[in-house]
């Protein structure tokens, strides 16, 4: 690939002016890229990025620092994420220009039938995100062993690679506002989830920014993950703690379903892909597009840019790159679009030990075409058949490259907020809720069923062009996820965004605020505070219900980060990074 091509979206080197000269400004960012030759982390905490680049200093590559900063997060961050959830991860290999996958999410207890949660009282569609009945087998333990086994340099042991975030957590740190934001906002449901609530919380209470929290009891929760490895986690202690609490809820977890899941291990998968634009790949404009594949919902992604793809080959609207940014008819094209997508997604998506997969299918160009005919350019299509998605604000992403060109996408989640709320004794973290993604109806794909997974949000992206990176790049939150992961692609191939810009772009989220992904109602469109009113407008003309989103509910509209690859007029490869503004988090390179 030359240096031009490499380049060409969205930073052109000899087109490049001062971000803070507001003639050459394409979107009104509040942050710089971030540039560097060497490593490069970013995530949504700053004390996280910090350790991720402590690691790429100590000569640890791109998986370990992901892992590192996993940990980190869980520490300073646990309204969102650790090890009490699910992660995945993604991984390019720069030596074999190859994307690898892991899917480090766990199953239902052996025990868990839907005639058993009927009988146990769980009546609706989906199980409560607040029963305990919701929790899977946590599976971020094992994904971050796996990950540094399996993807890591060789050079550090897991304790070599967790002893920061041991350190913060024994150390204590100041809370960030996003976080403190979030803890409070959980507070309530901390209190009532388990007994043990007074451990993740400050004097009996969430803490306020500013103020200093220990962990101790995580850190020995990690101390023994490091020193034990997996059985520091699924058996002994810790899991003994975990199915205590489970069952004293009525819940059917046991210290089998943990060992088990030990065992097997964190499953390496094949990634799935589409290439979008393809037709300009003569002019180097096509981008590759990696996800995890199903029971995760990356799938969505990938329909969403066939869709569009063939909507502009049909000339239902206009090539995206010449139609206005943020305006009626792009917003309208990609609304469509995702609606279409989630139509699909959310009944095909489930666990592929059950359910065989419908990638290929749903993938072919024919399939794409018909389904791309359903677009109308002149109004809202709100009754597409399944509904649209849900939305909440449960994860973290982050991005981190290394100075051997590797990079890691990776993404670890409790599902909602701190998930059940639910802290096993002595542990140091909640419990996920991750089984409230089950569809309480028999035949259904992803109806529950014992060791079964369930449909997953969490979704790590890259993008490629060739066999070159281009973007390792991911957009937490929920439902969320794949709507902000074509909506940041897009700002930056169509629009020439650069990855902060990209990330700071106001966007909309299609069914926000649902109560379920499958069983809940149409619902309406939200946009962020930045989209002109007169596209606003003209869009709820067009038959969308759309509601204006500002302030700390901006949340609902993700929170990503963006590492992007570049190559100098002088063949030089660098990085550029954005960590978005929606959260408290930080892009930084290796010196």
């Amino acid at each position: 690939m030359s240096a031009s091509s490499a380049q060409r979206s969205p930073l052109d080197w000899e087109k490049v002016k001062p971000s803070h000269d507001p003639q050459f400004q394409r979107f009104a960012s509040r942050r710089s890229t971030v540039m560097g030759t060497k490593g490069m982390v970013a995530s949504s905490q700053p004390l996280a990025s910090s350790v991720g680049i402590e690691i790429l200093n100590k000569g640890g590559n791109a998986a370990d620092a992901a892992v590192a900063v996993a940990a980190a997060l869980n520490v300073t961050e646990p309204c969102n994420t650790g090890i009490g959830g699910d992660a995945f991860c993604l991984f390019y290999d720069a030596k074999l220009k190859k994307v690898r996958a892991l899917n480090g999410s766990g199953r239902a207890p052996g025990a868990m039938t839907l005639e058993k949660l009927r009988s146990a009282g769980i009546q609706g569609p989906e199980i409560p995100m607040t029963s305990l009945h919701a929790v899977t087998v946590p599976g971020a333990a094992s994904a971050w062993v796996d990950t540094v086994q399996l993807l890591g340099s060789g050079k550090l042991e897991l304790s070599d690679v967790l002893a920061p975030a041991i350190r913060l957590a024994e150390n204590g740190y100041p809370v960030h506002e996003a976080t403190a934001h979030l803890w409070q906002r959980s507070e309530n449901l901390i209190k009532s989830a388990s007994p043990n609530h007074d451990e993740m919380l400050l004097d009996g209470r969430a803490p306020r920014a500013g103020e200093s929290i220990r962990m101790p009891n995580l850190a020995r929760t990690f101390r023994e993950l490091a020193t034990k490895g997996k059985d520091g986690f699924y058996k002994g202690r810790v899991a003994q703690e975990i199915v205590s609490l489970i069952k004293s809820k009525g819940g059917f977890m046991e210290l089998e379903d943990l060992e088990d899941h030990a065992r097997r291990g964190t499953e390496e998968v094949t990634p799935i892909s589409y290439t979008y634009n393809r037709s300009d790949a003569e002019s180097e404009g096509g981008v590759t597009v990696y996800e995890c594949p199903p029971n995760g919902q990356g799938l969505t992604a990938l329909l969403a840019l066939g869709i569009l793809d063939q909507m502009q080959e049909l000339g239902l609207v206009r090539d995206l790159s010449k139609v206005e940014h943020n305006g009626v008819e792009y917003l309208h094209a990609l609304i469509e679009a995702l609606r279409l997508a989630f139509a699909d997604t959310k009944y095909f998506v489930a666990d592929p030990d059950h359910y065989k997969s419908r990638v290929d299918d749903l993938l072919n160009a024919d399939y794409l075409r018909e389904r791309a005919k359903l677009f109308d350019p002149t109004k809202a299509s709100v009754d597409v058949q399944r509904g649209s998605p849900a939305n909440t604000c449960d994860t973290v992403y982050f991005s981190v490259t290394d100075s051997e060109g590797n990079a890691c996408s990776f993404i670890n989640s409790n599902y909602a907020g701190f998930g059940t709320g639910a802290v096993p004794k002595g542990c140091g973290f909640t419990l996920q809720n991750r089984g409230a993604g089950f569809v309480l109806e028999e035949g259904h794909p992803n109806c529950v069923a014992p060791g079964k997974r369930p449909y997953h949000t969490i979704i790590p992206a890259m993008a490629l062009r060739g066999d070159e990176l281009f973007l390792c790049y991911g957009v937490m939150g929920g439902f969320m996820q794949p709507q902000g992961h074509v909506q940041v692609l897009l700002n930056m191939v169509h629009h020439g965004l650069s990855a902060q810009e990209a990330l700071d772009s106001p966007r909309f989220c299609i069914g926000a605020g649902m109560a379920h992904p499958i069983s809940g109602p149409i619902s309406q469109v939200s946009v962020e505070d930045g989209i002109q009113p007169e596209v606003v407008e003209s869009l709820k003309k067009m038959g969308h219900e759309v509601e204006v989103v500002s302030g700390w509910n901006r949340f609902q509209f993700g929170r990503g980060q963006v590492i992007q690859r570049l190559e100098t007029p002088r063949g030089k490869v660098a990085w550029a990074a954005g960590s978005d503004l929606r959260a408290d988090g930080q892009a930084i390179a290796q010196v």
